[in-house]
C-alpha cells in the first residue's frame, strides 16, 4: 500500500505522523470517504467541497483542492483496485497535548483500500443515544467517530450492519455512516440537515435524482414506513430488510428498487456529478 502524506507518496512503513498530531490527541480533524471505480474517484468535487465545509466548521485552513486531487490520483495509480475506499484525512497537525492548536499547519493523508459491493439489503437497529442537532459539530464530518464505533459495535452484536440515531427531540436523524430514507404512501422522505444528520453526498444525489423530500420524521416512523433504505458512499442505495425486531419482507421494495436503478444508471453516466 502506498499512502500520500504531506506532499508525496510513502510506503506503509514510512508513512508516519507525529504522536502529537491533533487529529490523534483530540480528534481535531475532518475526513472524506470517496468511492473509487476502476481507478477513478466518484463525485470527488462534491467530496472536496464538503471537506472544505467541514474544515471551516473546525476552524482549519481550507484544504488545497489541487493537492488533494493530485494525492488521490497518485494513490489510485499506485494501488489500482476495481472498487476502492479512498480515504482523505485532514487534521490540525502537530500540536500541544491540550486543546489549543500548534503552529505547524495541517496534516493531509490520502490512502486507498479495496472494498466489495454491499448486498442489496441489510439490517439495522436503533440505539438509545442521540445526535445533538444543536451541537457545534452538527453536520461536520470530523474524525471524532468514537460514538459511531460504540453504536456500530452494538449493531454487530445484534446481527445488523448499521445503527440508527434519533436526535434530542425524538426525530429520526442518521446512521453511524449513512443517511436514512423512508417510503410513505409511495413517496420518499429523508430527515433534513436541521435534524443534525451529515449532509451525505449520496443522499444529495438521491434527493436530486428522485424528487425525494426532506421531512421532519419521528423516530417511530421506522415502525410503520412501507420501505426503508440507507445511502452512503460505499453502500450507494441499500434496502433494509429488518429494523430492530421489525421485518420488512421482500426488501428491496418497489420504490427502493427503482431508486437503486436510478442511482446506478446516473452514477455510471457521470463520475463527477
Amino acid at each position: 500500500m502506498r499512502i500520500w502524506l504531506d506532499g508525496g507518496l510513502r510506503d506503509l512503513e514510512s508513512a508516519r505522523i507525529s504522536v502529537l498530531d491533533h487529529g490523534l490527541t483530540v480528534g481535531d480533524g475532518v475526513f472524506e470517504t470517496v468511492k473509487a471505480v476502476d481507478g477513478a474517484p466518484f463525485a470527488l468535487t462534491r467530496h472536496l467541497d464538503r471537506l472544505t465545509r467541514s474544515a471551516r466548521g473546525l476552524g482549519l485552513p481550507d484544504p488545497d483542492h489541487d493537492e488533494v486531487r493530485r494525492a488521490c490520483t497518485a494513490v489510485l495509480e499506485a494501488d489500482p483496485v476495481p472498487l476502492g475506499r479512498l480515504r482523505i484525512t485532514y487534521t490540525g497537525g502537530h500540536g500541544p497535548l491540550g486543546v489549543g492548536r500548534g503552529e505547524h499547519g495541517p496534516t493531509l493523508v490520502v490512502a486507498v483500500g479495496e472494498t466489495a459491493r454491499r448486498p442489496d439489503s441489510t439490517a439495522a437497529i436503533t440505539v438509545p443515544w442521540t445526535r445533538n442537532e444543536r451541537g457545534a459539530l452538527a453536520g461536520v464530518k470530523t474524525t471524532s467517530y468514537a460514538e459511531n464505533v460504540v453504536a456500530l459495535a452494538r449493531a454487530h452484536r445484534h446481527g445488523a450492519s448499521e445503527a440508527l440515531f434519533g436526535n434530542t427531540v425524538g426525530q429520526l436523524c442518521e446512521g453511524t455512516g449513512s443517511n436514512v430514507f423512508v417510503v410513505l404512501d409511495g413517496e420518499i422522505h429523508t430527515p433534513p440537515v436541521t435534524s443534525g444528520c451529515l449532509p451525505g453526498i449520496t443522499r444529495a444525489l438521491v434527493l436530486e435524482w428522485t424528487g425525494a423530500r426532506e421531512t421532519d420524521l419521528p423516530l417511530d416512523v421506522l415502525g410503520r414506513a412501507d420501505e426503508i433504505f440507507l445511502t452512503s458512499t460505499l453502500r450507494d442505495v441499500q434496502a433494509l430488510h429488518r429494523t430492530d425486531d421489525r421485518e420488512l419482507p421482500g426488501a428491496p421494495g418497489p420504490v427502493t428498487a427503482a431508486t437503486m436503478r436510478i442511482f446506478a444508471e446516473r452514477s455510471a453516466e457521470d463520475l463527477d456529478p
